[in-house]
């Protein structure tokens, strides 16, 4: 059964970052991109890392230790040394809050 998750506002996401929410305890990443917002799991597959705090650019994530990247869109890891997606969650915004299926 799909079970979606309200998490913040959209207007909380910012255009071009990130923000840092918790799923059912999971840390999870939000990305405000120009069209939309797009959610992974926090943590880079490679090195234990927060998404949260890496570089975005191109529809990319960067790992901020080892740069390393990620598709956001897809969570397919696109730059060594990251060899490992990272896993991806559905997104919707409802009234104006956000919310990912858990």
């Amino acid at each position: 059964m799909t079970r979606w998750i309200d998490v913040c506002a959209a207007d909380e996401v910012p255009e071009g970052g990130t923000l840092l929410v918790r799923v059912e305890g999971e840390p999870v990443c939000l990305y405000g991109l120009e069209d939309g917002i797009f959610a992974t799991h926090d943590r880079c597959t490679h090195a234990n890392a927060s998404l949260a705090d890496g570089f975005i650019q191109d529809g990319q994530i960067e790992c901020p230790i080892h740069v390393g990247t990620f598709d956001i869109r897809t969570g397919r890891a696109t730059r060594s040394p990251c060899t490992q997606d990272v896993r991806v969650y559905a997104v919707r915004v409802v009234s104006g809050r956000v919310e990912v299926q858990a």
